[in-house]
């Protein structure tokens, strides 16, 4: 273990900002950790339903389950309990977006490729593990926006085909909404920040490749460090200053009511996004009612992530490579996979765009039917224009470097030759001037 340790503390790191995420993701990950064992001191995983005389006036006298009282208590009467629980949700989506931007980072980069696609799988694994955190954990305050959230969650499992009902009972432990906090809790708590502690480990344990021209550094223990300050202190400060989640303002969770107004965190807006979307399309199968309209969104939206997980292998088969690489690629040497990803962006943009399609009508006074219309249409076209668009700037950016390398970059200045004609005077580039 010693010298694993110190091989670790010896291993050389590209020195680079967009290296940085996978760091911050686990910093967040710290924050997130180290104030969710606070939050458990007083928190009650229970749906026992129970009486709230609290401080809260608005609520005072309404029956809660004793999940959402604990909550209210946690926020309103514990001494600093509001700023644990919004730096615990602020935390959060800095870890998922970290996660995101280092997806992005490797798939640009090309950093998956061989010797490194275990390093493509484990990231991909850590962010469908913090989407499956984030979702289980705003469960558990049994609030208004998170009943809503399990009402949709429910009505996606029951659509499913023949074991629709199996699958909700599995889920919430009997009949919709059942004991769901009793399920989530011991995954948001313990099994699921566990895998990510270990798909972390694996990750900490393994080079990332190097970037072509850059000189490489060892792990420096004071910028580290100062990393995790400059988290947690980022965290610290969106918790003290931005309200999140409030769930005094929406009230007990009820499956006969839904709150207005309240949509998805943004890291799953584009489940919601790709609902809205989708035709009202339904079919008799064996006497059995198939709902189209929750099925094609779900199926669609699984098969974008299974092909973002296994892309590298399709790549690497259809390309016909096979080679080990040691050093990142930039994006602009490689138009078709930078469209592909691209295209993919603007496919989840216009996805989780369509999840504020109603906030989005009544800010700007638009129809809403009409914007759903726009949304669907941009579904289909935006991702093969944006695919064209930006290979043909790759490609362009190509001829411009390959100019620049044959003659030099340009100074604007106009120089008469000798016979009366007229050309611009070019400098030698660097790679020009380190030949000679």
């Amino acid at each position: 273990m010693q010298s694993r340790i110190s091989n670790l503390r010896a291993r050389v790191f590209p020195d680079h900002w967009s290296l940085l995420f996978g760091q911050i993701a686990f910093y967040s990950f710290v924050v997130i950790a180290l104030s969710g064992v606070v939050l458990m001191l007083d928190y009650k995983p229970s749906v026992e339903p129970v009486v709230y005389d609290g401080p809260y006036g608005p609520l005072r006298g309404t029956e809660m389950s004793r999940a959402l009282d604990s909550t209210l208590a946690i926020t309103f009467e514990t001494r600093g309990g509001l700023l644990v629980r919004q730096v615990h949700h602020w935390a959060t989506l800095i870890m998922v977006a970290a996660i995101t931007l280092h997806l992005l980072q490797l798939f640009f980069t090309a950093a998956f490729r061989r010797p490194r696609r275990l390093n493509w799988l484990v990231v991909f694994g850590l962010l469908v593990l913090a989407l499956g955190a984030a979702l289980t954990g705003t469960s558990l305050p049994d609030d208004m926006a998170s009943g809503t959230s399990l009402a949709v969650l429910d009505g996606v499992l029951q659509a499913t085909p023949f074991v629709g009902s199996a699958l909700s009972h599995l889920m919430f432990g009997g009949e919709f909404p059942g004991d769901v906090i009793s399920q989530f809790y011991p995954l948001h708590i313990v099994v699921l920040p566990a895998a990510i502690i270990a798909l972390f480990l694996v990750l900490a344990l393994r080079k990332p490749a190097q970037k072509p021209e850059r000189t490489a550094g060892r792990v420096d223990v004071v910028k580290s460090a100062g990393l995790f300050c400059f988290v947690a202190g980022v965290s610290l400060v969106m918790a003290a200053t931005a309200t999140i989640n409030p769930v005094w303002l929406y009230g007990p969770a009820d499956p006969a009511d839904t709150s207005a107004g309240v949509g998805p965190a943004w890291y799953l807006a584009f489940l919601d996004g790709s609902l809205r979307l989708a035709p009202g399309w339904e079919i008799v199968v064996w006497g059995k009612t198939i709902s189209l309209a929750v099925l094609l969104p779900v199926a669609l939206c699984t098969l974008f992530l299974m092909l973002v997980a296994v892309y590298p292998f399709i790549e690497a088969r259809v390309t016909g490579d096979r080679k080990e690489h040691y050093e990142l690629e930039r994006p602009r040497n490689n138009p078709i996979r930078t469209g592909i990803g691209v295209a993919g962006i603007v496919f989840y943009g216009v996805l989780w765009a369509a999840a504020g399609a109603d906030t989005i009508a009544v800010q700007f006074h638009l129809s809403f039917n009409t914007l759903l219309r726009l949304f669907q249409v941009l579904l289909i076209v935006g991702p093969p224009a944006a695919l064209f668009i930006t290979r043909r700037i790759c490609l362009g950016l190509q001829q411009q470097e390959q100019e620049i390398a044959t003659h030099g970059i340009e100074t604007g200045r106009i120089v008469r030759r000798p016979d009366g004609g007229y050309v611009e005077d070019h400098r030698p580039s660097a790679r020009q001037l380190t030949s000679r």
